[in-house]
């Protein structure tokens, strides 16, 4: 099982024989909520050891600009930074590094140059905490409430819920009493209708609407009936909860009654792979993933932003929009947990657009307001730098930087079908009217009508791109993660007809996956590095490795190793490493493998779902 670490410096051996933990945690990660990011931390490691002072990279999916800020954090590292360096024995000059990103995303590419161009923090967040009084003055009155002992408080969120028929007795049931109970916090996985007792599947139950005049887009549209299922709030620093009272129905009739604001989007949702008949019914247009009440707090304070100039207008807009899909629309959710009294509130799921049968309304003002600290500190840590980063919305399969100009690429492409990054994007793109160009855009695609094949085709071109740009003994070090062996030797293909030959691979150990990652059967925990270079990939002469060989010598060596290179997970990211870096295809799917593994280990297939 030979990796080709025989044309790689020891330094950069020990970099990639070992996995590098990936972090998820700190105020860069934490700034803006962007899919499949990896830790600018993480990522610095690479550069610092792979480049010097003065040098520049490239990203060419540069998504929300991680390898901008990397470079940028080259130039002083935390202690911590260093240590890991240290650890590592990396021989590394630590120093002032430049980066050129390219970004088809419109998001991606305002997010990138927003935080790798920041406004002075200070600055940003004085403007910012009189953005949030002014809007708590005029609007705070839309997350009044009065608490259980009539006292005059403020709502921290609140639980909707769909409305069912019983197909028993066909009464309307709230979705929550048909399955949700509290104190231990419970969520049932079948509906019991709480008038006549039938219990059944949830599939077998229809949710209700009804015809609802749209005030943006004058017509008569179907949306589901739902209504306030329960009322969490603070009285001073005394939370609360209760069922929903007569005072809550009045302040969403007075809410009702107001005019929405100019400048609230009327945009058509591009609806592609992500469309689900179920729970997006009725949801055609950007307003209709919004309660009134927050689609019109988030546009009236989106209207305050607009009227600063500059970067700091961009930088209060990005303050906005990192809480607005994933916090302020209704794919935010309730979860229930082992050992809790009452449900927990959490973020939309990334990744994906679900619309949960039981969406959470939060308090905008409150979030925001938390939110600003993360991204105030984000700021103060790259504010003041001296490399430069060029941020370009622009397709990576052409690029205009002349041949040869850059020292070293750190990317991380597409895999495959795994994310619609333009269509969950929509979203927030619409809010700043800047939409992404699909055409390029590297993904297998039903809706867009891209096959692997496409998919293959596009990436090619972005690589070639890298190989054009690469100065002679420049390298790039290239995150992939994919369950599917299509996919893998789609990615083989296309760097080997770009031009570039691996090297050597290791592994990027997430510590925390992303929602694909962690639910999907047959995702893979801890992503492989490759490491590219102009030294063409040679085809193995010798006959092709069993596969299923490979896999035990594979999980034999574990048996010495930390505990975490004995998952299936993390052999399967060992097997991936090891055809490619034999210039072999890859032989079989993760579930494939998964299936082998639980055998060998004597696991039930159930025993897995979710790996």
């Amino acid at each position: 099982m030979v990796q080709a670490f025989e044309r790689t410096e020891p330094t950069l051996k020990r970099l990639y024989e070992r996995a590098l933990p990936a972090k998820r945690t700190g105020h860069l990660y934490g700034a803006f909520p962007y899919p499949t990011k990896i830790s600018p931390e993480a990522i610095a490691l690479f550069i610092a050891a792979h480049t010097k002072p003065g040098d520049t990279v490239f990203d060419g999916f540069a998504g929300s600009g991680t390898t901008g800020l990397a470079a940028l954090l080259c130039e002083n590292p935390t202690s911590e930074l260093r240590s890991e360096a240290e650890r590592l024995g990396l021989d590394v000059q630590w120093g002032a590094r430049n980066a050129v990103l390219y970004e088809l995303g419109a998001l991606g590419s305002f997010v990138g140059q927003t935080l790798t161009n920041p406004p002075d923090p200070k600055t940003f967040r004085q403007a910012a905490e009189a953005l949030l009084r002014e809007a708590v003055v005029e609007d705070g009155w839309m997350y009044e409430a009065i608490d259980p002992e009539g006292k005059s408080g403020a709502i921290r969120h609140v639980i909707w819920s769909d409305l069912i028929a019983c197909p028993s007795c066909c009464r309307t049931v709230a979705l929550w009493d048909s399955c949700v109970s509290l104190g231990p916090a419970r969520i049932a996985s079948k509906f019991t209708c709480p008038s006549c007792g039938h219990e059944g599947s949830f599939d077998g139950v229809r949710r209700l609407t009804e015809e609802v005049a749209d005030e943006i887009t004058g017509t008569l549209t179907a949306q589901r009936v739902r209504r306030l299922a329960r009322v969490y709030g603070v009285t001073g620093k005394k939370r609360w909860s209760r069922p929903p009272l007569k005072s809550d129905m009045q302040l969403l009739e007075k809410i009702a009654a107001q005019p929405l604001p100019d400048g609230v989007p009327s945009v058509e949702i591009p609806w592609g792979d992500l469309y689900r008949n179920g729970y997006h019914q009725g949801i055609t247009h950007l307003h209709h993933f919004y309660t009134r009440r927050n689609l019109t707090v988030f546009a009236r304070l989106w209207q305050r932003a607009s009227k600063y100039q500059g970067s700091l207008r961009d930088a209060l807009r990005f303050w906005l929009l990192s809480y607005n899909a994933s916090h302020a629309t209704i794919m935010t959710r309730v979860v229930a947990k082992t050992d809790q009294k009452d449900l927990v509130v959490t973020s939309a799921q990334p990744g994906v657009l679900y619309v949960s049968g039981l969406p959470v309304e939060k308090n905008l003002f409150a979030g925001l307001r938390r939110k600003l600290t993360t991204i105030a500190n984000a700021f103060a840590v790259i504010h003041g730098r001296k490399g430069m980063v060029e941020v370009h919305q622009g397709s990576s399969c052409h690029v205009s930087l002349p041949d040869g100009s850059i020292d070293y690429v750190f990317t991380d492409p597409p895999f495959g079908g795994n994310i619609p990054y333009a269509e969950i994007n929509f979203l927030n793109e619409a809010w700043l009217s800047r939409y992404t160009d699909r055409t390029d855009e590297i993904i297998v695609s039903s809706s867009q009508e891209k096959s692997i094949e496409d998919y293959q085709s596009l990436l090619t071109a972005a690589l070639s791109e890298v190989n054009r740009i690469l100065k002679p003994k420049g390298r790039a070090t290239l995150v992939f993660h994919s369950a599917s062996a299509d996919v893998w030797n789609a990615l083989q293909s296309a760097y080997t007809n770009a031009g570039l030959g691996i090297e050597c691979a290791g592994i990027l150990d997430k510590t925390q996956g992303s929602f694909k990652q962690v639910t999907t059967t047959g995702a893979v925990r801890g992503d492989p590095v490759l490491l590219l270079s102009k030294v063409e990939a040679k085809q193995d002469d010798r006959p092709k490795d069993s596969v299923w060989a490979v896999a035990e010598q594979l999980q034999q060596a574990s048996l010495s190793l930390d505990p975490s290179e004995q998952t299936a997970q993390r052999l399967y990211s060992r097997l991936i490493s090891h055809f490619l870096t034999n210039h072999q295809k890859v032989p079989l799917d993760a579930d494939d493998f998964y299936r082998w593994y639980n055998a060998q280990s004597g696991v039930k297939v159930t025993d897995c779902a979710g790996l």
